[in-house]
């Protein structure tokens, strides 16, 4: 893996801050886009800005084909077994506290136990503190050491 070619296909990365190369390490906020992802939504917005399942006119149809066509490919890319299995959210922290209720509601009871690092953006922890809090669950921190080596 050339860190430097996958560098290359985030143009902000292209940047000084301080005199510094730019590093962004807030991913947990938000996750910058390749120069594939920036040229997708180009186009869309070009040429097929549409709601997706709400209409049968050309823009539409060619919107939710494309929508439908990309969760073909992540199904395919996770190896999932249908694309059904495949649910786009607005982001990761809509997607954590979704997962979080919906496990609340189906599977966790008091006593059961939640791990999580003590290192949790607020974005995966919060929705877990709400459900050991309305279950009686107990929310634990699994300890970790920092025993990486870089090359």
């Amino acid at each position: 893996m050339n860190i430097k070619e996958i560098k290359e296909q985030f143009p902000i990365l292209n940047q000084h801050v301080n005199g510094h190369p730019l590093v962004y390490l807030d991913s947990s906020a938000t996750s910058q886009k390749p120069k594939a992802v920036i040229d997708a939504l180009d186009s869309y917005y070009k040429n097929y800005n549409s709601n997706v399942h709400r209409g049968v006119h050309t823009l539409g149809t060619k919107a939710t084909d494309a929508y439908e066509g990309a969760r073909e490919k992540v199904k395919n890319f996770i190896n999932a077994k249908e694309t059904a299995e495949i649910i786009f959210t607005k982001g990761t922290t809509a997607s954590l506290n979704l997962v979080a209720q919906c496990y609340v509601r189906e599977f966790l009871k008091e006593g059961d136990e939640i791990l999580i690092t003590p290192m949790e953006h607020h974005s995966n922890l919060i929705p877990w503190q709400q459900a050991a809090k309305k279950t009686g669950a107990i929310l634990k921190y699994i300890p970790f050491s920092f025993n990486i080596q870089l090359q």
